[in-house]
């Protein structure tokens, strides 16, 4: 209480001794810029189906800037292609620097529940290919799509991902980042036949708390679990002909501390999971490289 009382009399001498001269606060707020964002409303599809040219990456924005969506003139849409396999589909590093897609006026946006503007963005998995000119055998599941959003104000200001901090690009309410991943992915296969290997972590130190890991092959459960301990290392055996393979995670005390991540026979990591994995579903795997 005495650090709350202290407070508020400085507080009080401070405005106070503004009274007789220019406000600082006032000052302040006079000469600050007020920018704009493109906030994330949703994230409809994250991501390409590599056998899909058709499959849509999709996410609903809204826009505010200081006139409540007034000063929205447009929103550019850049993207680029980050090759993340070495090796796949060969050595070549088909990445692909950034180029523009296409461009959103303002008037196909629409006013959302608060009366700021709307708009769901979609672009095609063949789209993107079309606009890096990527050929058909240059790309591997796992590989990237950076969709990047310039917004344009009426006042000739552009804003996009390098503006802004932490809390504007990620904070619960802005969730303005400007840029979205797109990963190719691939569709269920078969397990790749061999030895897989998992590695537990927990971050505290003491083991997960009742918590398990069940691998799931062709209908056989076998589970997993760290007693104690930072860490921990497992290995299992995926056999020939197998077609099915799941990880579902069993909750425990602490789920927070608990990550994992999974590499199977073919040695690429298929899943990496945590902290508060899903429980009792079957988890994502990456099946471009299982």
């Amino acid at each position: 209480m005495k650090r709350i009382k202290l407070l508020s009399l400085s507080l009080l001498a401070l405005l106070g001794s503004c009274a007789e001269s220019d406000n600082a606060i006032d000052e302040l707020f006079e000469n600050t810029e007020r920018g704009a964002v493109l906030r994330t409303i949703s994230v409809n599809n994250p991501d390409f189906s590599i056998s899909d040219p058709s499959s849509v990456f999709s996410v609903t924005l809204e826009e505010q800037d200081a006139k409540e969506g007034d000063l929205l003139q447009s929103v550019d849409v850049y993207v680029s292609f980050s090759d993340e396999t070495p090796g796949r589909p060969d050595d070549t590093d088909y990445s692909k620097e950034e180029v523009l897609l296409t461009t959103i006026p303002a008037d196909v946006w629409e006013d959302g529940p608060i009366g700021l503007p709307r708009y769901t963005f979609e672009t095609t998995f063949g789209d993107v290919l079309t606009a890096l000119n990527i050929g058909d055998n240059d790309f591997a599941g796992a590989d990237i799509f950076n969709i990047r959003f310039a917004l344009n104000l009426t006042d000739g200001r552009t804003f996009t991902s390098t503006d802004g901090n932490g809390n504007i690009f990620s904070g619960s309410f802005f969730r303005s980042p400007f840029l979205y991943r797109a990963p190719i992915v691939c569709p269920p296969a078969a397990p790749t036949p061999g030895t897989w290997n998992m590695e537990f972590q927990d971050s505290y130190g003491d083991g997960w708390n009742g918590a398990s890991l069940e691998v799931v092959i062709d209908g056989t459960t076998t589970s997993y679990t760290m007693d104690d301990g930072a860490a921990a290392s497992f290995t299992f055996d995926v056999p020939d002909g197998a077609q099915e393979i799941n990880f579902i995670f069993r909750s425990g005390d602490w789920d927070s501390e608990i990550t994992f991540q999974v590499t199977s026979a073919s040695g690429f990591q298929v899943m990496s999971i945590g902290p508060s994995p899903t429980p009792d579903t079957p988890l994502a795997i990456d099946y471009c490289n299982i």
